[in-house]
């Protein structure tokens, strides 16, 4: 088991960094100028939001969890699996909820919305491709295991550092303000800050 636990570790420690982007909507600050169709906006997209971020950090603890202790490469896939399953899920409804709920009362609203929607897509492809890899992974030689293991997890880094730039600049000014005042927002971001240990 030697093999797979320090690789899975670096899986579980790349993720905890990189896979609560989503959770950046619960944008800072407090009080704006009073827009009340902006608030609507925030409210929509942060009640959407809440159990997504919930999934994806049920995801997350599944991955911890199984990382943990000295798992079976057979169990570790099968979580992994699933984990990135939701979370594909999970962001691509946030992605649909944002384009539900039309653009932002704010400058360039339309753009800001419409490269979010794209971004959220994007990651939650991301996620769809890397449940593929894990799917394919061998279980039965435990070095090509931990070699599959690795490249995801460079994958994974690779998706963490990447794509929230459209999310920030959503999230900009006013929008920030609005989404800072939703409880749902607050309660989505509060917990997302788990780490390996």
């Amino acid at each position: 088991m030697e093999g797979t636990n320090p690789v899975n570790k670096k899986l579980a420690a790349t993720l905890s960094g990189g896979a609560v982007l989503a959770l950046t909507l619960s944008g800072c600050g407090s009080g704006d100028n009073g827009n009340e169709k902006l608030d609507a906006w925030a409210k929509q997209v942060c009640d959407a939001v809440q159990p997504q971020a919930k999934k994806i950090e049920a995801a997350n603890a599944a991955i911890q969890k199984e990382t943990s202790d000295n798992s079976k490469p057979a169990d570790v896939k099968k979580t992994d699996a699933q984990a990135f399953q939701d979370m594909s899920q999970a962001y691509k409804a946030i992605g649909t909820a944002v384009q539900q709920a039309g653009a932002p009362n704010v400058d360039n609203g339309a753009k800001k919305q419409q490269d979010a929607v794209k971004e959220l897509n994007g990651i939650s492809a991301s996620y769809a491709s890397l449940k593929k890899q894990v799917d394919d992974l061998d279980t039965k030689d435990q070095a090509k295991f931990a070699d599959g293991l690795k490249g995801i997890a460079t994958a994974l880094n690779k998706l963490s550092q990447s794509g929230n730039d459209a999310l920030k600049t959503l999230e900009e000014g006013d929008v920030g303000k609005a989404m800072a005042k939703q409880p749902s927002c607050k309660s989505a971001s509060a917990p997302a800050t788990a780490t390996a240990g």
